[in-house]
C-alpha cells in the first residue's frame, strides 16, 4: 500500500514539474504519449476491470448502469477541468479568465483522481471468494498492471495540469496545487480501503466506486483516442503506437 501511495504521488509529482523545466515542448510529441496512454488505459479495463466486475457482480445490469453513470459523471467533471485529465492544455486565461476558474478546475480533477485511486484500494476484492489462492496471485500483478497504466495516464494529466495553472499563477502556487493534486490518488486508494477493512463499506459501495472508475476510464481513453485525430485522417503513427500500447497491457495481463 505504501509502495503504491509513493508511486502515484511521484509520478504526478515528477511528470508534472517537468512542465517546468520544458516550456518549448512539442505537442505532437505530447499527442503522442496520451495516445500511448489512452490505448493502454483502455486494454486495461477491458482486460482487467471489467472482467472483474462483471463476474464478480450478482447484477450485470446494475453493474452496466454504474458504468454508464461513471461515463456521464466523468463529461460533468470535464465541464469544472476543462478536460485537463485527457490532455487538453488551453492557455485560455486571456479568454475565460482562468484565475477564477481554478478551484473548478482543481475541484474536478481532484475529484476524478480520488476516484480513480480507490480502483487500487481492494483490487480483485469482488472475485476474490470465487478464486482460488493460485488465483488469488493472478490479481496480485493484475494489480500491478493497473497500477502501472494508471501511473501512465496520471503523467500527462499532471503535465498538462501544471501546463495550464502556470499561464495564470505564480509559480509556487502551480507547486501547492500540483502536490494537492498528486495526493489525490494515493488519498483516494488509502481511504477506501481503511474503510473497507473497518466495515463502513462493503463489496457492494466497491462495486459502485468500480463500476464509476471503469466508466470514467472508457470516456477518457476514447476521447484521448479520437481527439488525436481531429482531422479525421489514417495516422499510421498513432494506430503503431496503440497497437504496441494493447500488446504490453495483454502480455502483462497473461503473464501475470
Amino acid at each position: 500500500m505504501l509502495l503504491n501511495f509513493l508511486l502515484l504521488f511521484f509520478t504526478a509529482l515528477i511528470a508534472g514539474s517537468l512542465a517546468y523545466f520544458i516550456p518549448s515542448w512539442q505537442e505532437r510529441y505530447f499527442k503522442l504519449i496520451l495516445v500511448f496512454a489512452g490505448s493502454y488505459l483502455f486494454a486495461i479495463t477491458v482486460l482487467h476491470i471489467l472482467p472483474e466486475l462483471f463476474v464478480g457482480s450478482e447484477d450485470a445490469t446494475k453493474m452496466g448502469l454504474y458504468i454508464l453513470l461513471g461515463f456521464l459523471l466523468q463529461q460533468v467533471l470535464e465541464l469544472f477541468s476543462s478536460g485537463v485529465e485527457h490532455g487538453h492544455i488551453h492557455h485560455h486565461g486571456h479568454h475565460h479568465g482562468i484565475e477564477s476558474g481554478v478551484w473548478t478546475l482543481m475541484i474536478g480533477l481532484f475529484l476524478h483522481a480520488f476516484l480513480e485511486g480507490t480502483l487500487l484500494s481492494q483490487d480483485g476484492v469482488l472475485v476474490a471468494h470465487n478464486h482460488t489462492a493460485h488465483e488469488g496471485h493472478h490479481h496480485h500483478h493484475g494489480s500491478n498492471n493497473l497500477l502501472f497504466g494508471i501511473m501512465l495516464h496520471k503523467g500527462p494529466e499532471a503535465f498538462a495540469l501544471v501546463a495550464v495553472l502556470m499561464s495564470a499563477l505564480k509559480k509556487r502556487w502551480v507547486f501547492v496545487l500540483l502536490v494537492i493534486f498528486a495526493l489525490a490518488s494515493p488519498l483516494g486508494m488509502m481511504l477506501s480501503s481503511v474503510l473497507f477493512d473497518q466495515g463502513f463499506i462493503g463489496r457492494g459501495a466497491l462495486n459502485v466506486f468500480y463500476g464509476m472508475v471503469a466508466g470514467g476510464f472508457l470516456h477518457i481513453s476514447t476521447t484521448i483516442f479520437f481527439e488525436s485525430s481531429p482531422d479525421h485522417r489514417f495516422h499510421l503513427n498513432k494506430v503503431i503506437i496503440s497497437i504496441i500500447a494493447f500488446a504490453l497491457a495483454i502480455s502483462f495481463e497473461l503473464l501475470s
